[in-house]
């Protein structure tokens, strides 16, 4: 596994650099820092969670790191709105947080960003706080309770699924447009040009969303079919569902 990443992450470097992400250096210092105050703690909650997990399971460990190749790899698949100033791209967050929950989500996605800013020039480590926030933390959060929400409202697996990886991969890129229009203004008012942000994503976020949607829903039918067992372990279904399949 580690050196199917590795090589996988060394095809990517050799490919052209794209800015993606917030680029290093666009946010002024203050605000680096706050989302850094903010995504930290969630960081730091995602590791908590996951040593406690892996006590109880051995297996639990590798699922993550899977998981955490499979957002480094869709989140490696950037769509350039230059006039925004980063690039719009799937997330895998949603995925991430049906399986594992909000907190590994945001720890998976930390790495995921760290690697990218060290070894591919996607983001930075300035604006590391900041991506770490919108895409791990705000996405994650997202995907998560729209999925458990529509799940206790009845809805069927696969369109909670569906609705959850759309949710995630929306709710980022309105943090992510919040964060620039906070950080670059001046003192130009923040509505007018947090409404700009938001417009320069539409025509790249509006279908990446309902595509990050299908790929979140496919993955999690295809376990439905194939390996019910994993998501009663990672309790997205109770065993009396996942025996309803077998």
């Amino acid at each position: 596994m580690v050196k199917l990443f590795l090589c996988i992450t060394l095809l990517l470097v050799a490919a052209p650099a794209q800015a993606m992400h917030i680029s290093e250096g666009i946010l002024p210092l203050p605000w680096a820092v706050l989302w850094y105050a903010l995504a930290l703690p969630c960081v730091a909650l995602g590791i908590h969670r996951l040593n406690a997990l892996a006590k109880e399971d051995l297996s639990f460990k590798p699922l993550v790191g899977l998981m955490a190749a499979v957002v480094f790899i869709i989140s490696c698949m950037p769509v350039p709105v230059p006039t925004a100033g980063t690039c719009s791209h799937p997330c895998g967050t949603g995925m991430a947080a049906i399986l594992l929950g909000p907190w590994i989500s945001s720890l998976i996605a930390a790495v995921a960003l760290l690697l990218q800013a060290l070894f591919l020039s996607h983001g930075g480590l300035s604006t590391w706080g900041a991506n770490i926030f919108s895409m791990g933390v705000i996405g994650s959060i997202a995907g998560f309770f729209t999925f458990k929400g529509l799940r206790t409202m009845g809805v069927p697996l696969g369109l909670a699924a569906f609705f959850a990886g759309l949710q995630a991969d929306w709710a980022t890129y309105l943090a992510t447009s919040v964060e620039l229009a906070s950080g670059i203004r001046g003192s130009e008012p923040f509505l007018p040009l947090l409404e700009k942000i938001l417009l320069a994503f539409v025509p790249t976020q509006l279908p990446l969303g309902i595509l990050e949607g299908a790929m979140t829903a496919g993955m999690v039918m295809l376990l439905y079919r194939k390996r019910p067992d994993i998501l009663v372990k990672m309790r997205v279904l109770s065993a009396g569902e996942a025996a309803e399949n077998g």
